[in-house]
């Protein structure tokens, strides 16, 4: 999401300007939010409306859409192609609009939703990146549960709307990407489990009818949508040059999975231009893969001007009517704001597009606000109807917040045992850092108003007497008060050093330059830990991973935590980790790479695997070989974990058909699909590994069981790839068999060079930590 160049250019209107504007708005476009809400067909108020077929519940959901796109004529048809869609009185229709956001809470960043006295402030959860790094997917759907509960209480009087345009599921592919805080991490598999789990929170159908949801949850950026500005390089523009392997292989999973496997109700084609197309206007992605292939039960929204954006900026076509039709006949049901209903009529009158297939893209829009029960009238007494103000900002939720950000955590150097601290043994607290007494850089970006702060210096006082100097006024940090800082951390039995970004640093429009702490932090780190008496933890709070190799080698820091961005209960859970009142869990769901990583690899070029001939090394784990800081699943606890594997096969034979040309010749693969997918394994594509895990260390902990395969070295196949991960929570001593099953088609297949999935024959190793089993699969 964002605002293009023709956004930011009204935003520089005169200041009478702007406010003649905000005038017409006020009394043409009433918002969401409203002391007393209109519904749509509430027949309760207007009886009249009863005898609109589209206000009958009763009727099945596709004649109720036929019903209304009936009754309108191609102006109002119009008005409901853009994100702030027109009302309809003689339909007692209201104005709505679509876009809310609800990233990891609901948000104010969309039009679509207002905070008032009514509701002051919603649960803000810790951004996303952090969230992954739990590695849990009952917690994913938790959130979005609630985060699904807050936006309908909000709904019920006016203050949001139902369509919120999350979650994001880019692959954080490059570590200087300013947006990577939002997503899941580097790897299709956790982002693609992420997604679903968090789509099915959000829209929560469990035990209602399928076809009704409690919010719409879309899924963003699609795709192969991942630099914003870079060297001036800008995401407006940008070209996304993307072999079919890659497509299929690292950038497609996890849309795939939110709409086959988490039924989302819509899809955000992104501003970039993939191929040479840009995405709101290939029909090959959108028609073609997300309706056809997938299966779609929803609408396809752009990003916000992208329409305007591939005439304006990217010169894909010569007029604005033209952009709008190919964005529709692509596949395109609603525009992100309103340039395409500017130039839709002129559209129709140039023969560019027809009627026909404006009635398309609306008919899915409505279809999708009737799931939601937006044309069912007041909600009071119908499923979720009794939500409202009392709901919000909850003790439960606001815990539920703490403790997700205490499970991402994630403990990446603990120098003999330092942490937990001793509140007994520790009198005095030395804490200094540009984010120690930070609230809204805990947030992240596409937040909204949290229900309230606890800052890391208030949850680290909360137990221990602290004293505070900032060391930095700000994060960029280009002057240190090292003396201050120096002299309090020489005075203190410990140090908690609380680093890293904010907003101005990394952010949606705003790529990073580097890997570095940003301005004089390093600086002050090291000296601050130079005159240190006692443990020095260093903190870091940021979306996306440094090199903070000197930190990690100096025997003076004897702690590192990264804290991700927590949420309004950050300072808590940073607490609760360094005084051991939670034993961390997390581990990090993206490499962190040296800084000569990125000296030599452009963020523009979207190869993910390595290239010899140019010395191109490739990305994420999956592909990377060199050098890290810190890999993929890093993370370590204040107790220790045993592995011993209990089954798994040593042998898959797949079982051909007589005429498979393998059976008579030599191949390294076969194909995924056929006949021996059904027949492998006694009669079954699956098998399943079963692992004993124990916690063999003398406290209670939770730990992320990981089972990855390296496939055999054909079609430039993965280093290794996640099949799959589940969180365990043991006591002292005690164990716990841990059971995967693994497809044998679609979990040990790769991508081959042309995109098609192929099942490698030979050895594959699958192996969790140190354990190794070696597995052949011959025909």
């Amino acid at each position: 999401m964002g605002y293009s160049r023709q956004t930011r250019r009204n935003r520089a209107l005169s200041s009478v300007s702007t406010l003649l504007l905000c005038f017409l708005l006020c009394i043409s476009e009433p918002s969401n939010a409203q002391s007393s809400p209109v519904f749509a067909c509430d027949i309760t108020g207007n009886p009249s409306l009863a005898g609109f077929g589209f206000c009958n519940t009763e009727l099945k959901a596709e004649d109720r859409v036929t019903d209304l796109v009936g009754r309108l004529t191609l102006e109002e048809k119009i008005g409901f192609l853009g994100s702030r869609a027109n009302g309809v009185s003689r339909l007692g229709i209201p104005p709505y609009n679509w876009w809310s956001e609800a990233l990891h809470g609901v948000s104010d960043v969309g039009h679509g939703t207002n905070f008032s006295g009514q509701v002051p402030g919603a649960t803000s959860f810790p951004q996303v990146i952090l969230t992954a790094a739990s590695f849990n997917v009952s917690l994913f759907e938790a959130i979005g549960k609630v985060v699904s509960t807050e936006a309908r209480a909000m709904y019920n009087v006016g203050l949001a709307g139902l369509t919120f345009w999350s979650p994001n599921v880019n692959i954080f592919r490059d570590p200087r990407w300013g947006r990577g805080q939002e997503t899941p991490g580097e790897d299709p598999t956790l982002t693609s489990k992420y997604a679903v789990a968090y789509v099915k929170g959000l829209q929560d159908t469990e035990g209602e009818d399928p076809n009704r949801l409690k919010v719409a949850a879309c899924c963003k950026h699609y795709t192969a949508y991942d630099v914003d500005n870079w060297q001036n390089v800008q995401r407006y523009t940008f070209d996304a040059v993307v072999n079919q392997q890659d497509m299929d292989d690292t950038f497609q999973p996890p849309f795939k999975s939110c709409v086959v496997d988490g039924n989302v109700a819509s899809v955000m084609c992104s501003y970039n231009k993939v191929n040479g197309k840009p995405t709101c206007a290939d029909p090959d992605l959108l028609s073609g893969v997300i309706r056809g292939q997938w299966k779609l039960n929803g609408y396809i929204v752009s990003d916000c001007d992208s329409v305007d954006v591939m005439y304006t900026s990217q010169h894909y076509t010569k007029t604005p009517e033209e952009a709008v039709a190919k964005s529709l006949l692509a596949g395109l049901d609603l525009n992100c704001d309103h340039f395409t209903g500017q130039h839709a009529m002129e559209a129709v009158k140039a023969g560019l597009v027809n009627e026909t297939a404006i009635d398309k893209a609306i008919s899915n829009n409505f279809a999708t606000l009737l799931r939601l029960g937006f044309f069912d009238g007041d909600p009071k007494n119908k499923p979720y109807g009794d939500l409202g103000p009392k709901d919000v900002c909850t003790v439960e939720n606001q815990e539920l917040a703490r403790e997700a950000a205490r499970q991402g955590i994630v403990l990446l150097k603990n120098s003999a045992a330092s942490l937990p601290l001793s509140s007994s043994a520790i009198k005095t607290l030395a804490v200094i850092g540009p984010n120690a007494n930070a609230t809204t850089t805990m947030i992240g970006n596409y937040h909204g108003i949290p229900c309230k702060y606890t800052t890391p210096l208030q949850g680290l006082a909360e137990t221990i007497s602290s004293r505070y100097e900032p060391g930095c006024s700000n994060v960029a940090c280009a002057e240190a008060d090292l003396d201050s800082a120096m002299a309090l951390a020489a005075s203190s039995d410990a140090v908690v050093l609380v680093m890293g970004e904010n907003l101005s640093i990394e952010q949606e429009s705003l790529d990073r330059v580097d890997l570095f702490l940003p301005g004089k932090q390093q600086e002050l780190l090291t000296q601050v830990a130079k005159v240190a008496k006692g443990p020095v933890v260093l903190v870091i709070m940021s979306g996306g991973g440094f090199d903070i190799t000197f930190a990690k080698n100096d025997d003076k820091i004897t702690s590192i935590l990264w804290v991700g961005y927590p949420g309004e209960a950050g300072g808590l859970a940073i607490a609760d980790v360094i005084f051991g009142r939670h034993n961390p869990s997390g581990q990090l769901p993206m490499t962190w790479y040296p800084q000569s990583y990125v000296e030599k690899v452009p963020m523009t070029n979207m190869n993910m695997r390595p290239d010899e001939s140019t010395g191109y090394p490739g990305r994420t784990y999956r592909f990377y070989a060199g050098e890290t800081v810190y890999a993929f699943g890093d993370g370590i606890s204040y107790t220790q974990f045993t592995h011993r594997l209990i089954k798994a096969p040593g042998l898959v034979s797949l079982r051909l058909d007589q005429s498979h040309p393998c059976r008579s010749s030599e191949c390294q693969s076969v194909d995924s699909i056929g006949p021996h997918c059904e027949n492998a394994v006694k009669g079954r594509s699956d098998f399943e590994v079963h692992l004993n895990v124990r916690n063999a260390g003398d406290r209670e902990g939770s730990h992320t069981v990981f089972l990855f395969t390296t496939p055999p070295a054909i079609h430039r196949s993965p280093i290794k790839h996640l099949l799959g991960f589940e969180k365990v929570r043991l006591g002292k001593n005690e164990e716990a068999v841990v059971r995967f099953k693994v497809d044998v088609c679609q979990d040990l297949s790769v991508v081959d060079e042309i995109g098609k999935r192929k099942i490698a024959l030979g050895q594959h190793l699958l192996h969790v930590g140190s354990l190794k089993h070696t597995l052949n699969i011959r025909v």
